[in-house]
């Protein structure tokens, strides 16, 4: 656990907005979505939360941020809890990604009736429904104003979601990832959920995490994060407007950084 107050780091500063004609060439980042948060804590989609999340994206796209989003699938399957109900651990974690895939067309609808131009990439080829991953196409797109979801993780199995929001935030070149979480506000001394003397954390370095065992972020995503000093902002994503907030770089949730 840290034993002193980290120093002080804040996020990228936002740009202003674009005119519709104009490039975003400002501010990019990389918001992780969980699939618990699509499922309203259910099994399935639930169109209402989405519909809300994607109002929250698109409210922050028109400030001037470009948005790239990495969607979870945990509201259709998880392959770790599949593996431990006896099947065999890759061939669940692919059917995981193509959860995945089914919350990023949804979110790309709602996006887009909100009236905000939307591209879908995945990791495993699909085209009837998506582009192939392309890093320098999904630049390209975020330069142009559009917002870029990511499908399929990391297109191979025993890789979490987290840790490809990491990979795909320095891949794009983004200038913070944005970890939002189900249930829990932020980074804290130990899971709030089950331990009343859990203290919220407002800043705190990689090292610290680590050591720390905090565990409300891959370890993997930590540690690709520090060793390329791409800041990481944990959030909940239940506050009003959260998702807001935090792509336009207001102070919510932990910040994590380098230190």
């Amino acid at each position: 656990m840290p034993t002193s107050a980290p120093s002080p780091a804040t996020l990228p500063t936002p740009m202003s907005p674009a005119a519709p004609d104009e490039p975003h060439t400002g501010r990019r980042v990389l918001l992780k979505l969980s699939g618990e948060a699509f499922g309203g804590g259910k099994v399935g989609l639930d169109p209402d939360v989405v519909r809300g999340i994607a109002r929250q994206i698109a409210a922050g796209q028109r400030a001037g941020v470009q948005v790239a989003v990495v969607m979870g699938g945990g509201n259709f399957f998880r392959g770790a809890q599949l593996q431990q109900r006896g099947m065999e651990r890759a061939r669940a974690d692919y059917m995981g990604m193509l959860g995945t895939v089914m919350n990023c067309l949804a979110l790309q609808d709602f996006l887009e009736k909100e009236g905000v131009d939307t591209r879908v990439q995945t990791a495993i080829t699909m085209g009837q429904v998506a582009e192939p991953y392309i890093p320098r196409k999904a630049i390209r797109h975020l330069e142009k104003g559009r917002v870029v979801i990511f499908g399929a993780g990391a297109g191979m199995p025993y890789f979490s979601t987290d840790t490809v929001s990491a990979q795909r935030a320095l891949e794009i070149k983004c200038d913070a990832v944005l970890m939002s979480k189900h249930g829990v506000d932020g980074v804290y001394t130990a899971d709030p959920r089950t331990d009343d003397t859990a203290v919220k954390l407002e800043e705190l370095t990689f090292t610290d995490a680590l050591t720390g065992n905090l565990r409300v972020v891959d370890a993997a995503a930590f540690s690709l994060c520090m060793d390329n000093d791409l800041p990481m902002l944990v959030f909940g994503i239940d506050g009003e407007d959260a998702i807001t907030r935090a792509i336009r770089g207001e102070k919510i949730g932990t910040l994590v950084t380098a230190g």
